[in-house]
């Protein structure tokens, strides 16, 4: 009788950092997905994308990656190099990850079955690291190259939005080309949709994530300094009236049978913060109140709003959408994330928990939606 030896384990690699501000947010991530990741059922590789772009081999220690204090931990924390470099598979029909050292022979690493990017903000959530998956060919969590470009850029977002019948708010985009070429007009461009819309209104980067770069703006004399802040992320600025209501946020995860929404959030108002921004979110710990307070048909509209959205924007794997509620009673959507905050405290989370997903559930049902899902056009 021959004894047959048990399959391989899936390996997943965890990418993580990137080149962006919101680097440090993603180490954090990467920490809490790889404490949750079952080692009984797959095999882990860690790989940690720089401040400047390196691609290193990170230790697998969550611990590491954890906050200290109000010090937010980096790759380079967690970097088991500092002159090392991973490298990725760049065709189909390799899955080898390969290790660089200086003056020595490159070490393979074995091959991967899918990758777990959790990655926020360009170069990573924004369908450039997708775009490097579907060509070598590599499995991995979340939204293909246009929803994650799509979910990254506010504008096209909205949109897309508009255009499928989603109730979205009143908005304008300045291009990096109108500011450069004749700011004059681009500001006259702000001022007059203000003066439409009523001060305050908020100016933001248009491809950024976890409120970096936001500015609530009361006035002319306030607009200048808040288009530079938002610039300084991204050269293409939004800028959005204020909706006055709450704000809510719900969950999308697709199961073998579709997507279907979490339990809704709220983001009540946080004290000495203007509105729900990067200190509030990660240092001060400001938390939502799950499930939100709402009616049973509020809570059935914002669901259906939030499955719409997925659908609008042809997303996979995950979203979380963020509302508001106006005061005439009315949702009014105001963004997606592809690949939303992940700690077990972040809303997404939390909101599937309530609704009776844990975390490591969370993390497996991605981790199978991955490897059932093919890359190419699909």
């Amino acid at each position: 009788m021959s004894s047959q030896s048990p399959a391989p384990k899936p390996r997943v690699a965890v990418v993580f950092g990137g080149r962006n501000s919101e680097h440090q947010i993603s180490v954090l991530t990467a920490g809490a997905v790889l404490d949750a990741i079952d080692r009984d059922k797959y095999e882990v590789l860690p790989i940690g994308i720089t401040a400047d772009g390196r691609w290193a081999l990170a230790a697998d220690d969550p611990a590491r990656m954890a906050l200290e204090g109000r010090e937010l931990p980096t790759v380079e924390r967690v970097a088991d190099s500092d002159t090392g470099a991973v490298l990725l598979p760049v065709s189909p029909g390799s899955r080898e990850v390969v290790h660089t050292e200086p003056g020595q022979v490159p070490k393979a690493l074995g091959e991967i079955d899918v990758v777990f990017p959790v990655l926020h903000g360009p170069y990573g959530e924004d369908g450039t690291l997708q775009g490097m998956l579907e060509l070598a060919g590599v499995p991995y969590v979340g939204s293909g190259v246009l929803s994650s470009a799509v979910g990254m850029d506010k504008d096209y977002m909205k949109r897309i939005f508009a255009s499928f019948g989603l109730p979205v708010g009143p908005y304008v985009t300045v291009r990096p080309r109108e500011w450069e070429r004749d700011p004059a007009a681009a500001r006259k461009k702000i001022v007059d949709f203000a003066s439409e819309q009523g001060w305050p209104v908020f100016v933001k980067p248009a491809r950024a994530g976890s409120s970096m770069g936001i500015t609530k703006v009361a006035g002319l004399g306030e607009l200048d300094e808040a288009v530079e802040t938002a610039r300084r992320h991204d050269p293409k600025i939004i800028v959005e009236s204020l909706l006055r209501g709450r704000e809510i946020e719900c969950g999308v995860l697709e199961f073998e049978d579709g997507p279907r929404a979490s339990v809704p959030a709220e983001i009540p108002p946080v004290s000495n913060h203007d509105f729900y921004d990067f200190e509030a979110k990660y240092i001060d710990s400001a938390s939502g109140i799950v499930p939100a307070p709402l009616s049973a048909e509020e809570t059935e509209r914002v669901r259906e709003l939030a499955v719409r959205a997925f659908e609008a924007a042809s997303c996979e794997g995950l979203v979380r959408a963020d509302f508001f509620l106006c005061e005439d009673g009315e949702f009014v959507i105001n963004e997606i994330n592809t690949m939303p905050g992940f700690t077990p405290i972040s809303m997404y989370p939390r909101m599937w928990q309530e609704a009776g997903v844990s975390y490591p559930e969370l993390v497996d049902r991605l981790i199978q939606g991955a490897l059932r899902r093919p890359t190419g056009l699909r």
